[in-house]
């Protein structure tokens, strides 16, 4: 089952917001700082997330995203290399991960570690070198171009410069720690396969982010508790030159109409974390904004929903419910306060983004 659909502009409100740490730039370290904060520099203040991996998949940084989405400028650090040594994984930066951040006007500072600790034959607790994070810091300070246009112009002029960054700082890693790391070998691939500019390097990915599409289609995820068991491909197209192979969790087709479920499931609390929901949410901000949706290549209208599951949920609502009935699921299911708060709030994000939230019983 394929669904596709294009994405010509965001148009989304954030609600379900922190109120996140200030740190002035004379005192930062990327590496000690949360995994989202403000940075304030004089009369200037830009909110910042940073990645621990590359690989989307990893550690949720979707979440560290949106909880920068709030403020004017939004920077995020991405590694563009993570080799946890030869027994662990090694990670590449994906053409994706960059065409999104562009959509979400989210400048990225390309990144790379130069320090690390060990632990069970793997490096770990690695470390961005700060100097250089820093620099680009105040790069994008004077810069008054999109988002858009930074990424770009970073992938043109820097990339391959901080391939050879990369390539020397693991060097120095696996002399001081002794673990023996991938070959570099596979670092040089990555650099041919970049090319001399942003085509090659979107291509290349491209076919890497549809095997990964094709793995997670035939993939049930812990997080998931799926109602219909109907997982299917999505290929979104937008006009910065995206093309995002996701996996929708749930779809339900409805005569012309078709619900582009993504799905958050908690097995021992009444809702899935925070942290999850926000994960969720970011989806929410590209599937509300489809146009031009096609299932198995006939034209359909797409709904965007939010499916919250627990073991330990009675009954259900959505936020196409009353407030009454909302109010009533609340007291019968005995949420705390806090539950209470953040229930509130993302059915406000809902109602007014146009896409619905489900709180449901699942095992």
């Amino acid at each position: 089952m394929n669904v596709t659909g294009n994405i010509t502009g965001i148009k989304y409100k954030i609600f379900l917001t922190e109120n996140l740490k200030e740190i002035n730039l004379d005192v930062f370290d990327i590496n000690t700082v949360p995994a989202a904060c403000i940075i304030v520099n004089g009369q200037s203040k830009y909110a910042i997330s940073k990645w621990v991996s590359p690989k989307r998949t990893r550690s949720y940084p979707f979440e560290r995203v949106y909880n920068s989405l709030s403020s004017s400028k939004r920077i995020t650090v991405i590694p563009i290399v993570k080799d946890e040594g030869e027994v662990g994984d090694r990670d590449f930066l994906q053409w994706d991960t960059v065409s999104l951040m562009s959509l979400l006007d989210v400048y990225v500072i390309f990144a790379y570690y130069d320090k690390a600790s060990v632990r069970n034959k793997k490096i770990t607790k690695q470390q961005f070198n700060n100097d250089y994070i820093i620099s680009k810091i105040k790069e994008i300070e004077e810069y008054h171009s999109s988002a858009l246009h930074w990424n770009l112009n970073e992938l043109n002029t820097n990339l391959h410069l901080l391939i050879e960054k990369v390539k020397i700082s693991y060097s120095f890693i696996e002399k001081t720690t002794g673990i023996k790391l991938h070959n570099s070998k596979g670092i040089d691939n990555f650099k041919s396969n970049i090319g001399d500019d942003v085509s090659h390097f979107m291509e290349f990915s491209r076919e890497k982010a549809k095997q990964a599409q094709s793995r997670e289609y035939v993939t049930h995820q812990p997080k998931e508790s799926l109602l219909t068991l109907s997982k299917a491909k999505i290929t979104i197209l937008n006009y910065l030159g995206g093309k995002y192979f996701l996996t929708v969790d749930e779809i339900l087709i409805e005569g012309q109409n078709i619900k582009l479920i993504e799905g958050k499931h908690s097995q021992n609390g009444l809702l899935p974390s925070k942290g999850d929901i926000k994960d969720g949410l970011l989806k929410m901000i590209l599937y509300s904004n489809l146009c031009n949706v096609f299932f198995n290549e006939k034209t359909i209208n797409s709904q965007a929903v939010l499916s919250l599951t627990s073991t330990k949920i009675k009954k259900n609502f959505s936020s196409e419910n009353s407030d009454k009935e909302i109010n009533l699921f609340i007291t019968e299911n005995n949420f705390s306060p806090r539950q209470k708060n953040i229930i509130e709030i993302i059915i406000k994000e809902a109602r007014e983004n146009n896409f619905i939230v489900k709180v449901q019983y699942s095992k």
